[in-house]
């Protein structure tokens, strides 16, 4: 079972991931119920259960999911749209390379968040900013991960290829593409995930709906179930899209 590399089989791998849970939510259960924590600072789980209906059923809190789903998706895909075409570029060509990665490397360690101000005073407290902040966020990364995988493409098949008489657009239509493809479709499932913690930092500043607004809104009420309910409908989410993104993947690239 502990040997390394060793395959999981998919039934173990689920019933281990269970198990987790079940601890964990046993643990959690035990430090509020039996008095170790004040509730205060953590409520049971009994109580984010019912809070969590409850924005459901009386606060139409799906309509804040909606909102919350929209704009990472909306931002992740506006990355990726530019982000994908210029690491292949990047990847496939040393001279673009040389030419923009100076700047994306400087640019990618620029954090999000401090952008938030100046995309407040340009672009306004609407989805523009928000959209704006997932963008910031995920397009620099993009960028370099593409580059690099497209650029470990085997040295022997671009050979091959040109021996064949391929020219450049044909190298990277034929060799390049199809090879850092299924690797290229992780590298975005990756980056969807990072999408998530943009977007509540961008929901936290100047925002009047979604779920980072909500949290935010649980804390100035001191509810903490409130707050670790809306937490908790993040990690579902991104993990239905994970799971969605991997199944694509699968099916693309089998």
């Amino acid at each position: 079972m502990f040997e390394p590399l060793k395959p999981v089989p998919r039934g173990t791998r689920v019933l281990l991931g269970t198990i987790f849970f079940v601890l964990f939510f046993a643990a959690w259960a035990l430090v509020t119920f039996g008095g170790i924590i004040d509730p205060l600072f953590l409520k049971d789980p009994w109580y984010t259960l019912s809070i969590g209906w409850s924005l459901f059923t009386e606060f139409n809190f799906i309509e804040d999911v909606g909102i919350t789903v929209f704009r990472v998706f909306g931002g992740f895909i506006l990355a990726a749209v530019v982000a994908v075409p210029l690491g292949v570029a990047m990847g496939a060509f040393k001279s673009i390379e040389a030419f923009f990665e100076p700047f994306i490397s400087f640019a990618r360690y620029l954090p999000a968040s401090a952008f938030i101000p100046l995309l407040i005073l340009w672009a306004g407290v609407g989805e523009a900013q928000k959209l704006s902040v997932i963008f910031i966020g995920s397009v620099f990364q993009v960028v370099l991960m593409v580059a690099m995988i497209v650029g470990g493409t085997r040295r022997e098949l671009v050979e091959a290829a040109y021996t064949l008489g391929a020219d450049a657009s044909g190298i990277v239509k034929r060799v390049m593409l199809p090879g850092a493809a299924p690797q290229i479709a992780e590298t975005l499932r990756l980056v969807l995930g990072w999408s998530w913690t943009y977007v509540i930092v961008a929901e936290l500043v100047g925002a009047s709906s979604g779920i980072g607004y909500m949290i935010m809104d649980s804390q100035r009420l001191l509810d903490t179930g409130m707050m670790i309910f809306g937490i908790f409908t993040i990690g579902v989410i991104g993990l239905a899209s994970d799971f969605m993104f991997k199944w694509v993947n699968q099916k693309l690239y089998p």
